[in-house]
């Protein structure tokens, strides 16, 4: 089986996390970062690994457009679908629901919330600012979630 892994990563991350995820697939994996892609001929993939970062509770425009764009060709493959980001609480699965179409969200085999980062390197002066506000964060923090990987290369693996 083929398995495409398409996603956006602001800071790198959620391109951190696709990567991890690729290696537990058992299939062939293709990994495209949706900010430097064309056209995407998703017709020779099996399944459908979809993944974005969240900020201010909106996942990058990337990856709504496509799933938007392919929309009815998603439907018809296995579909798997993960967030990035530092939420807690409900507010994951909130944004997890909120950020992907009903359709692909009722027939994903997987739904994952993969953990995040905050690397203040890689921020501007506001972005800085609005971390430290929101979260009391004032220094890089990794939370990448590894198990939660894992769980979600099981059930694509499963498919």
């Amino acid at each position: 089986m083929n398995t495409l892994i398409v996603y956006t990563s602001k800071y790198g991350c959620t391109e951190k996390c696709a990567e991890l995820l690729t290696k537990e697939l058992n299939d062939k994996v293709d990994i495209i970062n949706l900010k430097n892609a064309g056209d995407i001929d998703i017709s020779k993939y099996d399944k459908v690994i979809i993944g974005g970062s969240i900020y201010i509770g909106r996942i990058q425009k990337e990856v709504t457009e496509f799933c938007s764009k392919n929309l009815d060709k998603l439907k018809e493959k296995g579909i798997g679908l993960f967030i990035c980001g530092m939420q807690e609480g409900e507010a994951i699965n909130t944004e997890l629901n909120q950020n992907f179409p009903s359709e692909l969200l009722n027939i994903a085999a997987a739904k994952e919330y993969l953990g995040g980062e905050f690397i203040f390197d890689k921020m501007n002066f506001m972005e800085k600012l609005i971390v430290k506000v929101v979260s009391k964060a004032s220094s890089n923090k990794s939370n990448i979630l590894k198990d939660n990987i894992h769980k979600f290369a099981q059930e694509m693996n499963a498919i």
